[in-house]
């Protein structure tokens, strides 16, 4: 059973199979080597949780989500290529088979490292009050993250703009071309993250853990081969999924015209 954490950086809440993560470091919520490896830890334990389903990455505060890596940490002698800790910067972009699905509920300023670690979420919320942008380039950086990940997810030539320019956008931008779920107003976030939640946590565990396997691995693979590994059970949640009780259950349930009971097994 994972342990909960009430405090230091990241503190960590349970309601029944849902897992809320806040990034909690004053003043503006940036993100040095230690809290990046606590990070890792906490999704590492909600991956590996079978008792989990569905987690929510939030920031406390008002002014700020995450503005990316501590400038003020890295000046005291934290290397920008230091020990990130098991799942990368922020704990998630490349933790291995996280197949349970992240919602990312976003407030105010998420930009830098901050977006990027909101884009290795499945589905973004955000406050009213939120703004973006990729501002590496004004520190001579590169957007790692996000020049892989930004131009599959947008137009091209959207991604190349806002990778380019370093510009902020705003929530109606972001929302028009499909990075958010939904705009929220700030009071709302949260309760709307929850609900969120809560719909996933009803859902089959098992499936959810199937699609994001496939789309992850399906990215640099031919629609046919892709395929063929679906259908032949070569994905080890296709495998597991095809194999399970909820497999049998939901059949079931859809003939006898009632709600499916998920066990995840």
């Amino acid at each position: 059973m994972m342990q909960m954490r009430t405090d230091g950086p990241v503190k960590t809440r349970r309601e029944n199979s849902i897992l809320e993560v806040t990034l909690d470091r004053p003043k503006a919520n940036a993100i040095d080597l230690q809290t990046s490896r606590i990070m890792g830890e906490v999704f590492r334990d909600f991956r590996d949780d079978d008792s989990l389903r569905v987690a929510i990455l939030r920031a406390a505060g008002e002014k700020f989500f995450c503005p990316g890596w501590d400038l003020k940490a890295a000046a005291d002698g934290d290397a920008v290529d230091g020990d990130y800790g098991v799942g990368g910067f922020g704990g998630l972009q490349e933790l291995p088979q996280m197949n349970k699905p992240v919602i990312a509920a976003v407030n105010g300023i998420c930009c830098g490292g901050g977006l990027e670690l909101a884009l290795s979420c499945d589905l973004i919320l955000a406050s009213s009050n939120a703004t973006f942008a990729l501002p590496e380039i004004r520190s001579g950086t590169v957007a790692d993250a996000a020049s892989i990940k930004l131009p599959k997810r947008i137009p091209y030539h959207v991604a190349m703009d806002l990778l380019l320019t370093g510009r902020w956008f705003d929530t109606d931008e972001a929302l028009r071309w499909g990075l958010l779920k939904e705009v929220t107003t700030p009071q709302d976030l949260l309760p709307k993250a929850w609900e969120l939640a809560r719909l996933l946590e009803s859902g089959p565990p098992l499936v959810f853990a199937a699609i994001k396997e496939v789309v992850r691995e399906a990215e640099d693979m031919r629609f046919q081969d892709a395929l063929n590994r679906i259908t032949r059970r070569q994905f080890p949640t296709v495998d597991r999924l095809y194999a399970s009780e909820d497999q049998l259950e939901g059949a079931r349930a859809f003939a006898e015209k009632r709600d499916p009971v998920w066990k995840g097994r």
